[in-house]
């Protein structure tokens, strides 16, 4: 879906009379894609305003990816160093997952892969073996047809 510049403005200008709006146009050559942006800053070079909304998308993605990959829905603390330390917390597991995703057999979809560490976490199994093949059975149960438990 396209959004024609004129009818975002229109829309952006409903509680914004008076305001002054900038909208820069910025060819990517290595895509051969114009992408347009809005700011109120006229003093940057269009180049500059790229770049920042760049940093700023980076910024989104990995919040996103907080958000869907590790189910961080919220911040527990609300101090800098509360959030500090929840999203430390976070790129750790990314990175933990990221690991045993590359190291095992089994070709993993990372989602997938948190999902079931996250159902399994409590039970007793060899992680590496059971990341590995992971829709094969342990031990068949005894004669009697109950599983051994020790």
């Amino acid at each position: 879906m396209k959004i024609r510049p004129s009818s975002f403005l229109d829309h952006l200008r409903y509680g914004m009379e008076g305001k002054k709006i900038r909208q820069v146009r910025v060819l990517d050559s290595t895509k051969n894609v114009v992408y347009e942006f809005l700011t109120n800053n006229f003093s940057w070079k269009p180049k500059t305003v790229a770049s920042l909304y760049k940093e700023r998308w980076e910024i989104e993605t990995f919040f996103k990816h907080l958000k869907q990959k590790l189910k961080v829905t919220s911040f527990v603390g609300t101090s800098q160093n509360a959030v500090y330390i929840q999203i430390w917390t976070a790129l750790i597991g990314i990175l933990l997952f990221k690991y045993i995703q590359k190291k095992v057999k089994y070709d993993w979809n990372l989602s997938n892969l948190v999902n079931f560490i996250r159902l399994n976490i409590f039970v007793k199994i060899d992680l590496w073996k059971w990341a590995d093949a992971p829709f094969i059975s342990g031990r068949p149960p005894n004669k009697e047809g109950q599983f051994v438990l020790f």
